[in-house]
């Protein structure tokens, strides 16, 4: 695993719950790729020859990190052309923290969205068939 701690959900008489900092990527990765306008999310070196070999990488461009001051995610994402980038990026950072307040019960402190590219449709960059 990682050098990260795992972070205490409960701990009552039945004993504790822990969530590993991978498991938060993987929700905040799934819930990033249910908005719209969102075209990939992304990875590095390693996630792309994974999914080359045919596992997908569900928290491919999302960084988890426990500070003193909380959880705090950072997305690298790519978005369609002719979207409005600040409603798709705080489209993801709502739909990130509900998610993960309803599966979790975490509060994110941070959700930092990077945009890192933009994908133009492949009919609009092709040369014309005349």
């Amino acid at each position: 695993m990682s050098e990260q701690p795992l972070l205490n959900v409960s701990d009552d008489n039945l004993g504790k719950v822990e969530i590993a900092p991978e498991v938060i990527e993987v929700i905040a990765g799934l819930a990033a790729s249910e908005v719209d306008g969102l075209y990939a999310m992304r990875g590095n070196f390693a996630s792309g020859v994974v999914e080359r070999f045919g596992k997908k990488s569900h928290s491919k461009g999302v960084k988890v990190e426990l500070t003193d001051n909380g959880i705090v995610i950072d997305l690298y994402v790519i978005l369609q052309f002719g979207v409005s980038i600040p409603n798709v990026a705080q489209m993801i950072q709502s739909n990130i923290r509900q998610t993960l307040k309803n599966m979790t019960a975490l509060e994110i402190d941070e959700i930092n969205v990077h945009v890192v590219g933009i994908q133009m449709d492949a009919t609009e960059e092709g040369p014309e068939n005349n």
